[in-house]
């Protein structure tokens, strides 16, 4: 159930409101608020709609439930998409609405990623077995990337990875904003 004078008191500090100033934008007193806000008397709905409006909170998001943000993830969350040579493990779910995106990328032996077409942004890539080489349009060469090492590029260049060894390459691939 919610508490509703902790939450006029939280969002009249979030809005940087005084009892006073909430009491001048509502014309309720400033000494009924103080009792609402310590749940000493309960609001009509009618009151409570004023309090929001001028709060600036609708009533539906007044009474809506805060959700537990998710700080720590587990295999259980993470999503796996294993294809012929490669296997992605999406290991923040619905990463794509954050700013970054971090997947566990495993590349087998002669296997590439799909290109990943110019975009702003950067990229940053933990490798944590094997070796990769990262290669940049339009440098087809590429990069060797080893166990232990790190690349940290900009997203402005047609790029992707690929596995030239004989080994399985691991590699932590993160990308700001989301582009996998």
């Amino acid at each position: 159930m919610i508490d509703i004078g902790n939450r006029i008191r939280q969002l009249r500090i979030q809005n940087g409101l005084t009892l006073q100033e909430l009491a001048s934008r509502t014309e309720l007193t400033k000494g009924y608020l103080s009792q609402l806000e310590r749940n000493l008397t309960m609001p009509s709905l009618p009151t409570l709609s004023d309090i929001c409006e001028a709060l600036g909170t609708p009533m539906s998001r007044f009474f809506a439930e805060d959700e537990k943000e998710q700080v720590v993830f587990t295999q259980e969350d993470a999503f796996v998409d294993a294809q012929e040579n490669r296997t992605i493990h999406w290991i923040v779910p619905n990463a794509q609405k954050n700013e970054m995106e971090p997947i566990l990328l495993e590349l087998r032996p002669g296997a590439r990623t799909r290109e990943v077409e110019p975009h702003e942004g950067e990229e940053f890539g933990y490798v944590m077995s094997g070796r990769i080489f990262l290669v940049r349009q339009p440098d087809k060469k590429g990069i060797l990337v080893k166990k232990g090492e790190v690349f940290y590029i900009q997203g402005n260049k047609e790029h992707f990875l690929e596995n030239r060894g004989g080994q399985t390459a691991v590699v932590l691939w993160i990308s700001t904003p989301p582009a996998f």
